[in-house]
């Protein structure tokens, strides 16, 4: 949850104006500040890092799927960040691959599977910050 801060200033000034009349002139300045505390930055640390793989993941499978060019730097970098991330889906189905001249264009569902678990790695990481101990 979130935490409120409020601030509160208050003026008052009474007095006469030039004609004798009784003048009442009152300021009140309010500041409100929302603070996120620990649980909802983690939550969303947590969240923003699932957006980083992801993607990144979907980038690969764009790259892989148009048959990208493996020798270019950016495609290259690509690949070697996002191995770490499907190594352990990538043996899940037999890929077939259509090779046109020296571009291979390759779908590759296994990516599809490991956008799907770490989504749901990062929803049950972050139901777990949401348990909380009531007494």
């Amino acid at each position: 949850m979130s935490e409120l801060k409020q601030t509160v200033t208050r003026t008052e000034e009474r007095g006469l104006d030039p004609r004798g009349a009784a003048v009442q002139q009152e300021t009140r300045e309010i500041r409100t500040e929302r603070r996120a505390d620990a649980k909802t930055t983690a939550q969303n640390v947590v969240w923003f890092i699932l957006g980083i793989i992801e993607v990144l993941l979907a980038v690969r499978f764009l790259l892989k799927l148009l048959g990208a060019n493996s020798a270019s730097g950016f495609v290259n970098f690509v690949y070697s960040v996002t191995d770490v991330l499907t190594a352990p889906f990538d043996n899940i189905f037999n890929v077939s691959e259509s090779v046109a001249g020296r571009t291979q264009s390759v779908f590759e569902p296994s990516i599809i599977v490991a956008a799907i678990v770490y989504a749901a790695i990062a929803y049950g990481i972050v139901k777990l910050l949401n348990i909380t101990q009531k007494n």
